[in-house]
C-alpha cells in the first residue's frame, strides 16, 4: 500500500496515484435527501474503493459522511444510484453483501451493557455469520489486536469510553472483512488506542482489504491514506 502520513490539522499533502488495485466496493451516482426543505446531503456521489487502499473523507458535522457510510454498508438503500461489491448489492444479495463489511458507527452504539467483552465479540461474530468453528479463534485474535485480553471477562458497562471504543473497533475488524467502513474511529481513543487502530488499518490494507474512514475536517489525522476527499454541499471533492 502506498501511503501518506498526515499530521497537520488543516493541511493535506498530495496523495499518490490511487488508480492501481482491483475495485472492491463501487459507489455510483448516490443521491440521498432527508425529508424537509433542506437540499440533498448526497448528490451524484461516486467513489471506487480498491484493494489495499485506505481512503479518508472529511467534512464538517452534518454534511452527510455518516449517511454515505451507511449507504456503503447496505444499512440504508440509495434513493438513486448504486452500491456494488463485485456482483453483490445490498438489494439483491443483502446477507452475502453485509458479511464482507466491517462497520463502525459513530458514537457508542452496538454494545450490550450487561455482556462481558468476550460475549459481546462472540455475539457480533454470530451476527456476521462467522462459522461456529472459527468464532473462538477470531474472538481471541480480535482481543489481541486491540489489547483487550485483560478485560475479556469484564462487563461492557464497566469499561471506560476509550475501552468501549476499542471493543467496537474489535467488532468491526473481527471477521477480517474485505471492506472496513469506519465512522470517526478515533473517538475517545488515547494514544495507545490510536496506535493500535493505525496498525490494524495498515494490516487490513496489506491483506488486500479496502478501508474507508470518516472524521470531521480539521481533526489531527495520523492514520495513513491513499486518497483524501472532503464532502461539501452533497458533493465529494478530491483533496490534492
Amino acid at each position: 500500500m502506498s501511503s501518506t502520513s498526515v499530521s497537520a490539522p488543516l493541511s493535506d499533502p498530495p496523495c499518490p496515484d490511487d488508480s492501481h488495485g482491483d475495485p472492491i466496493l463501487e459507489l455510483e451516482g448516490l443521491y440521498h435527501r432527508w425529508k424537509g426543505p433542506k437540499p440533498p446531503v448526497l448528490d451524484d456521489v461516486s467513489l471506487t474503493l480498491r484493494a489495499g487502499h485506505v481512503t479518508w473523507i472529511g467534512g464538517r458535522n452534518g454534511v452527510g459522511k455518516t449517511t454515505l457510510l451507511r449507504l456503503a454498508a447496505g444499512i440504508l438503500l440509495p434513493q438513486r444510484g448504486s452500491v456494488r461489491l463485485g456482483e453483490l448489492t445490498p438489494q439483491s444479495k443483502g446477507n452475502l453483501f453485509r458479511r464482507q463489511i466491517g462497520f463502525l458507527s459513530a458514537g457508542d452504539r452496538g454494545l450490550q451493557a450487561r455482556m462481558k467483552v468476550t460475549q459481546q465479540l462472540d455475539y457480533w461474530a454470530r451476527l456476521a455469520y462467522v462459522p461456529r468453528s472459527r468464532r473462538a479463534a477470531l474472538v481471541t485474535g480480535s482481543l489481541q489486536r486491540f489489547a483487550l485480553e485483560e478485560f475479556a471477562g469484564r462487563r461492557v458497562d464497566r469499561m471506560s469510553m476509550g475501552q468501549r471504543q476499542r471493543i467496537r473497533l474489535a467488532m468491526a475488524f473481527l471477521h477480517e472483512p474485505r471492506v472496513l467502513l469506519l465512522d470517526e474511529p478515533r473517538n475517545s481513543l488515547d494514544d495507545d488506542g490510536y496506535r493500535l487502530l493505525n496498525e490494524q488499518i495498515e494490516q487490513a490494507a496489506r491483506r488486500g482489504a479496502t478501508v474507508l474512514w470518516c472524521s470531521p475536517r480539521g481533526e489531527d489525522r495520523v492514520v495513513t491514506c491513499d486518497a483524501s476527499y472532503t464532502l461539501t454541499d452533497g458533493h465529494l471533492e478530491r483533496v490534492l
